[in-house]
């Protein structure tokens, strides 16, 4: 008999709310522990769990972080996610666009590639 498979967008969906509750353990819980992480196509931005974790601590610290799911869609292990990001820019407070597509192995996030639109930033009021 066959194990039961994890599904990939439950894996990526249990990432999202973690990330949204800022809460780095169970962000993490979804990681493979030799994860890559990229800008995509090919920027290699962080590599393993310890890196990840030290760039989503840091993150973190946004007080306005928030990613909006606006569509997923996965075929097979395939997972892509396009998300409006609230962030907290060196310019200053706004949103960005986002494509994020995720590869997950055994139920856990093995590679990871971003393609971000350019920030909009909140109006000045």
């Amino acid at each position: 008999m066959a194990e039961p498979q994890i599904d990939p967008a439950d894996v990526v969906g249990r990432q999202l709310e973690a990330y949204n509750a800022k809460d780095i353990d169970a962000f993490m819980s979804c990681w493979d522990e030799d994860a890559q992480y990229f800008g995509f196509p090919s920027d290699l931005l962080a590599e393993g769990a310890a890196q990840i974790r030290e760039r989503h601590i840091a993150r973190f610290q946004e007080p306005n972080l928030f990613g909006e799911l606006v569509g997923r869609m996965n075929v097979g292990n395939l997972v892509v996610d396009r998300e409006i990001v609230t962030r907290n820019f060196p310019e200053g407070p706004g949103r960005v666009d986002v494509i994020a597509i995720y590869e997950v192995e055994g139920g856990k996030i093995a590679k990871a590639w971003f393609k971000m639109g350019t920030p909009v930033l909140d109006k000045a009021s």
